[in-house]
């Protein structure tokens, strides 16, 4: 299974997306797909996203379950460590840490 989030895409990408994945919510798409599949999705949407941004997670065999890849400027940075995958948040500028 693979869940896909993409920001700031072209409406004629996200339709085609659609031909593969269902997509619940504006820029969130679902769905079952070969490996094969995932990583040709996966590198058409990195060549089609001008200024956007994507985040795939997918299904694979480690400690979590689960592996992702990013793609673009996002909100959030995904950092790999010790074999986990984690969320770091921004600091914010008033922060003197």
């Amino acid at each position: 299974m693979i869940v896909l989030l993409v920001e700031r895409a072209k409406p004629s990408l996200r339709g085609e997306l659609t031909r593969w994945l269902l997509e619940p919510r504006p820029g969130v798409f679902v769905g079952q797909v070969s490996a094969r599949v995932r990583d040709r999705l996966w590198d058409k949407l990195c060549r089609s996203l001008d200024s956007g941004a994507a985040l795939l997670i997918y299904t694979t065999n480690n400690e979590q379950s689960f592996g992702l890849r990013t793609f673009g400027e996002t909100a959030r940075e995904i950092v790999e460590h010790e074999g986990l995958w984690l969320v770091r948040l921004p600091r914010s500028p008033e922060s003197n840490e």
